[in-house]
């Protein structure tokens, strides 16, 4: 258990952080006119669901016969409306995440999209002239999704460990036969060169240590490439989410993991393998109120809407039983009197700070609870971490993590059950025996406080 002094050493290094809620668009003034912002960058985002936020914002802010008019370009869009008499319309340039980057760089874009994190010689690159692009101002989660390695309908392999996908991926196997399925030559199709899908791809499947396979047939857009594996019987791909159409999803496990299908839920939570987050980067310093709007738009309980309407998946909470749970006792018997949110808390690589999606969490989780009908619910959280030198140190990490969501909800005006911490118990990343960030997280549970098994016991839970 924590000592009160521990927790209170703890928050001492905590500061206030910018939590940022949705904001109705306020309607154009009437001399507004022309083009509002520019948007490159990726096409898993740019293909959709960028289009369809900018068609709702333009609608929400009161313009007038809004449409989506696609350029002479592939995978170029521009969204138009009138304001009163005036046109105004947003730019939209999806041709993969890099070419967003590029563009802020060049000055020709005001958003990038990215279906990646930007990489570290992006933020030096950006800096001079951008400021820090991983600041709470310049890095928004927009939505998650989930990279689905995808099959012919009729194939019969149901799952595969990240590391089969990887040996396909690469050309070390060859043949269905050698993960169990038919006597059938393996055709590997895959995102182009410029796709954040393929950058996630390659971070998360082929690593440093593989390539992908010579042979592979190369796309712009995930929906072609989904298309092409569901017609041909040999073939296996990876798309966005969204993009899974009428092929076939396999689940995917990584060593001492259940594979897990990319449903909703195990999306949501980013406990998935191969989930990840969407984004789009501003300059870390905006003036301009359309592009600031705009964000808080996307990033809001309506854009979010979109997100799940588009066939991401929402960053809004939801709750919803769970029927299984692996870990400790007390952890399971959490399945019986809890309902799990589909929002997990994570943390800054190597601190202790939140990331700036948790930081948007903390008011979404709170406006949700608020929101509730009847009696209100308790809060429970659930910490975890990587295995550490100890159980005892990687039990404490886990509490800490804990109270580190517990105060910053706090000031946000949400009371919490007294934490609970499990270590290292419960793992939903772990290749090889490499340890990764998404063991370091925190769960959301809801309950009935008057449910009697409902108490937590002494030697999981926190009175803090």
């Amino acid at each position: 258990m924590l000592s009160r002094t521990c927790l209170l050493c703890f928050a001492f290094f905590l500061v206030l952080s910018p939590i940022a809620r949705s904001l109705e668009p306020e309607p154009f003034a009437p001399a507004t006119t022309g083009l509002l912002f520019t948007m490159e960058g990726s096409n898993t985002i740019g293909a959709h669901l960028a289009p369809t936020w900018a068609e709702e914002w333009l609608t929400a802010k009161g313009a007038t016969g809004v449409s989506i008019e696609p350029s002479e370009k592939d995978n170029e869009y521009r969204i138009l409306g009138r304001n009163g008499l005036n046109p105004v319309y947003i730019d939209i340039h999806a041709h993969g995440s890099t070419t967003g980057f590029a563009g802020l760089l060049a000055k020709t874009a005001d958003i990038a999209m990215a279906s990646r994190a930007i990489k570290s010689s992006e933020v030096e690159s950006l800096a001079a002239d951008n400021g820090d692009m991983l600041d709470f101002s310049a890095e928004h989660v927009v939505a998650i999704d989930g990279l689905a390695v995808i099959v012919h309908p009729a194939n019969r392999i149901d799952s595969l460990t990240v590391s089969q996908i990887q040996q396909i991926f690469a050309g070390e196997i060859r043949n269905w036969i050698d993960v169990g399925g038919a006597n059938r030559p393996i055709t590997v199709y895959a995102r182009d060169d410029k796709s954040g899908t393929y950058d996630t791809f390659k971070s998360l499947v082929l690593k440093k240590t593989h390539k992908l396979v010579a042979s592979a047939g190369r796309y712009e857009s995930n929906d072609n490439l989904s298309d092409s594996v569901a017609a041909d019987p040999s073939g296996i791909g990876f798309v966005g989410l969204a993009s899974v159409r009428s092929a076939k999803p396999v689940a995917v496990s990584e060593a001492r993991t259940v594979a897990l299908l990319p449903e909703k839920i195990h999306v949501a939570t980013e406990d998935y393998p191969l989930s990840r987050r969407l984004f789009m980067y501003t300059p870390e310093t905006v003036t301009d109120p359309n592009i600031l709007e705009f964000l808080k738009f996307a990033q809001g309980s309506a854009g979010q809407a979109v997100v799940e309407k588009i066939g991401f998946v929402s960053q809004n909470p939801v709750s919803m039983k769970i029927p299984d749970l692996n870990g400790p006792n007390e952890y399971q018997a959490l399945k019986d009197y809890a309902e799990r949110l589909s929002v997990n808390f994570r943390f800054q690589p190597g601190k202790a700070n939140l990331d700036n999606k948790a930081l948007h969490d903390i008011s979404r989780l709170v406006d949700y609870v608020k929101s509730l009908p009847g009696e209100p619910l308790h809060v429970q959280l659930v910490g975890f971490s990587n295995p550490e030198d100890s159980d005892n140190r990687a039990d404490v990490l886990s509490k800490l993590r804990a109270s580190k969501v517990k105060i910053e909800l706090f000031r946000n005006g949400l009371t919490t059950a007294p934490i609970m911490g499990f270590g290292s118990d419960v793992l939903v990343a772990n290749d090889n025996g490499n340890t990764s960030a998404k063991n370091e997280r925190v769960e959301v549970w809801l309950f009935n406080p008057n449910n009697k098994r409902a108490m937590p016991t002494k030697t999981t839970a926190s009175n803090y």
